[in-house]
């Protein structure tokens, strides 16, 4: 007789090798391998700034400009670090992408919008050395996970829109041009004000509506919002699936590109680390939009 626990785990291994994949390509575009530079441990944060931040370059070598990706780390924007990223910007270089892997400021010490506007700084460091870096400054992505991915889709979509934290950053600066966005919490208005929520942006939804639209990148989605890959389990308990469903189809509406991965039996923790398959979808999706 076969344990229950094995039956357990075999199903768990079933249920997560099972993905339903909305709007995937007929043929997907394949990224070129390369070799890659480390360059570890770099202030990308001003003097002035209010915390000193790094970021861990990984460079791709190439001999013209390419493409980038600004990574971002989850940690419900109030812990974690960049090393949890390592692994993805890693194998974003080993395919041509050089990588920027970040830090942010924490709340609750710091709330919104502080962290999108460290998000904004890296994305001006990095065009500003896009020539030693060999990067094309009109060719750089986004790819973050949960809280992480929440910041690098609402870069994108604070630079698409009307939205009120493009200033005092440069509204004429080009945005990121895609995004992959893994776990997303799209939509903060959605979700009971808990202990992440007020710590972040500073009170419950109720007597904060405002800024809870704000910090939301589904309130945001226009017809220039950059090209979204999506990709969620089915079994969060931590960020629904609706979140993702909800502003695939807020793109879909809008007639912006995107893709939507749904990883069934996976939940938020199993999704980031049994992610194989996802990226290479990932990286099929960022070498078709950064071309």
């Amino acid at each position: 007789m076969i344990p229950s626990r094995w039956l357990s785990a075999l199903a768990l291994l079933v249920l997560g090798g099972c993905t339903t994949h909305i709007n995937a390509p007929a043929e997907p575009v394949e990224p070129k391998h390369t070799g890659f530079e480390e360059r570890l441990n770099i202030r990308y944060s001003p003097d002035d700034w209010p915390q000193p931040l790094y970021a861990d370059l990984y460079v791709a070598e190439r001999e013209s400009p390419g493409p980038a990706v600004l990574v971002v780390h989850g940690g419900g924007w109030q812990g974690r670090s960049r090393a949890d990223m390592t692994d993805t910007a890693r194998e974003l270089a080993r395919h041509g992408f050089t990588a920027m892997n970040i830090d942010y400021r924490f709340a609750p010490e710091h709330q919104y919008p502080a962290q999108l506007r460290d998000l904004q700084q890296a994305l001006d460091w990095l065009r500003q050395y896009h020539e030693e870096l060999s990067v094309d400054p009109q060719r750089i992505a986004g790819f973050g996970y949960s809280s992480g991915a929440h910041l690098a889709s609402l870069l994108a979509t604070v630079n698409s829109s009307d939205h009120p934290d493009r200033a005092p950053w440069n509204p004429d600066q080009q945005g990121l041009v895609a995004v992959v966005a893994g776990g997303l919490p799209a939509d903060l208005r959605n979700f009971d004000s808990g202990r992440l929520l007020k710590q972040f942006l500073g009170d419950t939804r109720e007597a904060m509506p405002e800024r809870y639209e704000r910090a939301s990148p589904a309130a945001w989605v226009t017809e220039d919002t950059p090209p979204h890959f999506l990709f969620h389990g089915t079994w969060d308990d931590l960020v629904p699936v609706s979140q993702s469903k909800e502003f695939q189809q807020r793109l879909e509406a809008a007639g912006v590109d995107n893709q939507l991965m749904l990883l069934h039996g996976h939940g938020h923790v199993t999704t980031f680390l049994l992610r194989g398959g996802v990226m290479d979808e990932a990286l099929a999706f960022l070498e078709a939009h950064t071309r």
